[in-house]
């Protein structure tokens, strides 16, 4: 009985949290379908919000998935390289890059993305360019990738492995194709998840560094809240989560079949 209690006391209290936490992400998703929010749902429902939300900031929506894959195909091309040499050449040079390259998450979007305007500010077509969002995004996730493909390697002889695919006469790359990168998988899925969410979400940074023309969904977002009413608002975060929820379950799920392989 005492057991039940306690089960149930805990099972209440989790529901209680999770209310606290969604119940708010309800209310906004509903108001942007409600023809006035201030009068409630019994004002009636609508997608004109949502419409009126596409027609102005699709451009924004579409330029937030393009970096963030192209962030993520970055990160995979440098970081899981980067992962294997510092892993297998070890020493304290690899740990001092390794301390640099984590250096971002120390340090406050704003200031990574003022630096970055100090440093190219005055290159006018990168500075116009969503390149340059781009850039800071692979600044700013970089290390996700890189620490989650090390702990893999930790956690393997994979420099046993490397060595005993060299003796089989294997070339570095196919070494590289066949080996490192398949043994390294559970990293890269759980790094890649990390990347693309982080560069989905990430606003501070983005905030700094975007154009008229090169504003992401979560700075047109803020724009909206700032600029508009409620309606058009929420229903701009309605469009946010049915684009991006599917997709983080669906990596989601990529990574722990990967997982269990």
């Amino acid at each position: 009985m005492r057991d039940r209690l306690i089960f149930l006391s805990q099972l209440g209290f989790t529901l209680l949290v999770a209310a606290f936490l969604v119940v708010p992400v309800i209310l906004s998703l509903s108001a942007g379908v409600t023809v006035n929010y201030f009068r409630g749902i019994s004002s009636g429902v609508t997608l004109r919000w949502v419409i009126q939300v596409w027609d102005l900031y699709a451009g924004e929506i579409w330029l937030s998935f393009v970096i963030a894959l192209a962030t993520l195909a970055v990160t995979l091309v440098v970081g899981v390289p980067a992962a294997y040499a510092l892993h297998v050449r070890g020493g304290r040079l690899s740990r001092v890059i390794e301390e640099i390259i984590t250096l971002p998450l120390a340090i406050p979007g704003l200031a990574i993305a003022l630096a970055l305007l100090l440093t190219y500010g005055g290159f006018g077509g990168f500075r116009r360019s969503w390149v340059f969002i781009l850039t800071g995004h692979v600044i700013f996730t970089m290390p996700f990738m890189v620490r989650s493909v090390m702990a893999v390697f930790g956690s393997i002889d994979i420099k046993t492995l490397d060595e005993g695919a060299a003796s089989l006469g294997a070339s570095p790359w196919r070494r590289f194709r066949t080996v490192i990168v398949p043994n390294a998988m559970p990293g890269i899925l759980a790094g890649s998840l990390m990347v693309v969410t982080l560069s989905l979400g990430e606003f501070n940074l983005t905030w700094m560094l975007h154009t008229p023309l090169t504003k992401t969904l979560p700075v047109g977002l803020a724009d909206a809240y700032a600029s508009m009413r409620l309606e058009v608002a929420s229903a701009y975060t309605l469009i946010f989560f049915v684009m991006i929820v599917p997709l983080l379950v669906a990596m989601q799920m990529f990574a722990d079949e990967g997982h269990k392989k």
